[in-house]
């Protein structure tokens, strides 16, 4: 079993619900928070319900009430209590341990949940599955959750979701458009390039301005200037439309979506809720969805009332080509 030790601080205060830490019983202080581990820490010789009830239990909760309680945040991590309740911890998988140690975290119902290296003993397909799981239970629960480590700028980056307000909305044409009606409402909006939508509203893909309009294109390889090939009389969107599979629904986690785009080498991801397209997450977008989130929850404000300061730089890129 892990130990855990009291470390005083030498400067400042932490207060938790308003109360300086420095003044409350260690040992109840623990127990007022939520605590998810690496290597879970669950006890050896109890059960998985026991296990989940070890906090209420401790707080002087009848026996009865604690482990309704535990089952009920079984049921919730997505362990069905009749199924894994009477098993003990080497009988589950190391992806189910790690959702009895949050449900236990969750037993005692605390302000606070301290994140410590929670998914890093699972592997990296059970580690991906329990992050989305956990992103919806904390949309569900609503906690402080507190992840500690070096690199916690990079773990956000699994527990922050894609929102409406990370996406940047291009020109978008229809597959069925005319080739030159298509390439003026490109040029109107100022941009090189355009979202392309079927006849009933799904995405397709893209087209770049130039492939409608018949400006020269820079060949896929680089070594030279591209040929001039005006877009026929008549022509579509669909002659020049090019398929865009780097997409991902709204609410996954910027973690997703950086993996999407170095998958696909994309300059961008589509994003959708069900079929409906949304918009595009760039890379420049998706840095400020995390400094946003850095500073919202530092403020305790929602994501959407954080106003960045920025930096001049160079222009977002555009799609695969």
């Amino acid at each position: 079993m892990p130990r855990c030790w009291t470390v005083a601080s030498t400067s400042g205060r932490i207060l938790l619900d308003g109360e300086d830490i420095s003044a409350l019983d260690p040992v109840q202080l623990r127990r007022r928070i939520g605590y998810v581990i690496q290597q879970v820490g669950l006890f050896p010789h109890k059960t998985v319900l026991d296990n989940t009830a070890t906090v209420p239990h401790l707080l002087g909760r009848p026996r009865r009430e604690a482990r309704a309680r535990a089952a009920e945040l079984l049921d919730l991590v997505g362990l069905d209590p009749a199924t894994y309740g009477d098993r003990y911890p080497e009988q589950l998988s190391g992806g189910q341990r790690q959702r009895v140690g949050v449900a236990r975290a969750l037993a005692a119902d605390p302000p606070v949940l301290l994140m410590d290296e929670p998914f890093g003993a699972v592997d990296p397909v059970v580690r991906e599955h329990l992050q989305n799981e956990f992103l919806r239970l904390e949309s569900t629960l609503r906690k402080t959750v507190l992840f500690v480590g070096a690199d916690r700028g990079l773990k956000r980056l699994s527990v922050t979701p894609v929102e409406p307000g990370d996406l940047e909305r291009p020109p978008v044409v229809r597959l069925d458009d005319p080739a030159a009606r298509a390439a003026g409402r490109i040029s109107a909006d100022g941009a090189s390039w355009a979202v392309v939508l079927d006849a009933d509203g799904a995405l397709h893909g893209w087209v770049p301005a130039a492939a409608l309009t018949g400006a020269p294109e820079a060949p896929a390889d680089g070594a030279g200037p591209g040929l001039k090939k005006r877009a026929p009389q008549g022509a579509t969107v669909r002659e020049h439309a090019r398929r865009m599979d780097a997409r991902l629904p709204l609410g996954a986690p910027l973690r997703q979506a950086l993996s999407t785009m170095l998958q696909h080498d994309a300059g961008w991801v589509a994003v959708q809720d069900g079929d409906r397209f949304l918009g595009v997450l760039t890379p420049a977008r998706l840095h400020t969805a995390l400094r946003r989130a850095t500073t919202a929850d530092a403020a305790n404000v929602p994501r959407g009332e954080v106003s960045l300061d920025t930096v001049p730089g160079p222009g977002a890129p555009g799609p695969a080509g």
